[in-house]
């Protein structure tokens, strides 16, 4: 008897459900703040902080895609005055929800055994009684930041990237979960103590953490391989994603699925039951045009995104300008389910003008009438989300389809 076939999760449905799943696949809406913003976030699961300023942080972006009422100053109180979001590290620095920090908890555990091995080697033999220095000051005075730890006889350090001592101790004290990010002043962290920021995590057996671990990154991404699921979190190791994935395939609360990809090829991943008939029931994406940031939750996966979207995305800023094919910070736009192009913009703060450098519509798109008047509507809004007053276009700024 042959082999049933697996479900066929077809590419415009797999699209649409990913961009449901990453909250990009309904009319935009609530206030922005509070319990509505939290719960945003529990939802994407984490939201990346990327210093690049050219327009919006990273993580205020992401937000403003999702909720347009949504403003910068909305995020600090749920972080430095609730304590219902702390700051740590998945794929890179995030902004993660407290109720995960449990589970997160176990990255913690796993850096410290790494770094154990590695950093008094990278640092030096001086390393370990700096970080007894830089505990003892923490635990005497609070918050502090690493330039209110530098010494003038550590000006450069020959460690690992160039730090100087104290703020490699004061990093890896963070990345070991002694110490937590308390606030940040002017993009600066400040570190105190876990327990004084956050309290005594619960501490959970591994077998907890992996489990809620992979689990809510399927839930996040709707389909995904073993390996895009360890990925997610950046904890589990690709070994034990697959381990869970063929455990839960064996009780029945996973199954392997066909995804059709942009190109038509089909990717094989795993599921949960029903999964393609949910797709399919999802409904479209809105018209209403979005600038999304590069770090995006649903592009951070750059080859992913290409697969699902046909969309090929790389940050360019440590591209020499010569050798750019786009520019340094450019923001993909998002047309219903599709990536339509992408847009270099800055904004100019002092003289209150976003400023369009350049547009580049992906092969096939065309900026007519109706979707020119849905872009414009979009910059106005992150205009004002940026803090100018109007929009200027460049003199070339529509390109020609690569």
């Amino acid at each position: 008897m042959p082999p049933l076939a697996r479900p066929l999760l077809e590419n415009t449905h797999a699209r649409r459900l990913f961009l449901h799943r990453h909250e990009l696949g309904t009319h935009p809406k609530g206030h922005g703040r509070g319990e509505d913003l939290l719960d945003l976030i529990r939802r994407l699961g984490f939201i990346q902080v990327d210093s690049v300023n050219t327009l919006a942080r990273a993580h205020d972006m992401i937000l403003f895609a999702r909720r347009p009422a949504y403003r910068p100053s909305h995020l600090a109180p749920l972080i430095e005055r609730d304590r219902h979001l702390f700051e740590h590290w998945t794929h890179d620095a995030a902004i993660i929800p407290i109720d995960f920090l449990p589970y997160i908890r176990l990255r913690f555990v796993r850096d410290a055994a790494r770094m154990q091995a590695r950093w008094p080697r990278w640092q030096g033999e001086a390393f370990l009684a700096e970080l007894q220095q830089v505990r003892a000051h923490v635990t005497e005075r609070g918050d502090v930041c690493s330039a209110d730890l530098k010494s003038a006889e550590a000006e450069k350090s020959t460690g690992w990237w160039d730090w100087h001592p104290s703020k490699a101790a004061l990093e890896y004290l963070w990345r070991s979960g002694e110490m937590a990010i308390s606030r940040r002043q002017n993009f600066r962290k400040y570190y105190n103590l876990v327990e004084r920021v956050h309290g005594h995590p619960e501490i959970l057996p591994d077998e907890t953490c992996l489990n809620w671990l992979n689990s809510a990154a399927l839930e996040r991404l709707g389909f995904a391989t073993s390996g895009e699921i360890a990925a997610f979190w950046d904890i589990a190791t690709p070994t034990e994603a697959r381990q869970w994935c063929q455990s839960e395939s064996a009780a029945g609360r996973l199954e392997e699925i066909d995804v059709e990809n942009a190109d038509g090829s089909i990717r094989r991943a795993f599921a949960r039951p029903c999964v393609a008939q949910e797709a399919a029931t999802l409904s479209e994406v809105p018209a209403r045009l979005r600038v999304l940031s590069p770090f995006d939750p649903a592009l951070r996966d750059r080859n992913r995104a290409e697969r699902l979207f046909g969309f090929r995305y790389r940050i360019e800023i440590f591209v020499p300008e010569s050798k750019r094919e786009y520019g340094y910070y450019v923001f993909p736009l998002l047309e219903r389910d599709r990536l339509v192009g992408r847009i270099d913009m800055k904004a100019d703060r002092a003289a209150g003008v976003l400023n369009i450098t350049r547009l580049w519509p992906e092969r096939g798109v065309a900026f007519g009438a109706g979707r020119r008047q849905r872009l414009e509507a979009e910059l106005d809004r992150v205009a004002r989300f940026a803090g100018v007053e109007r929009v200027a276009f460049g003199p070339d700024w529509l390109a020609e389809p690569k």
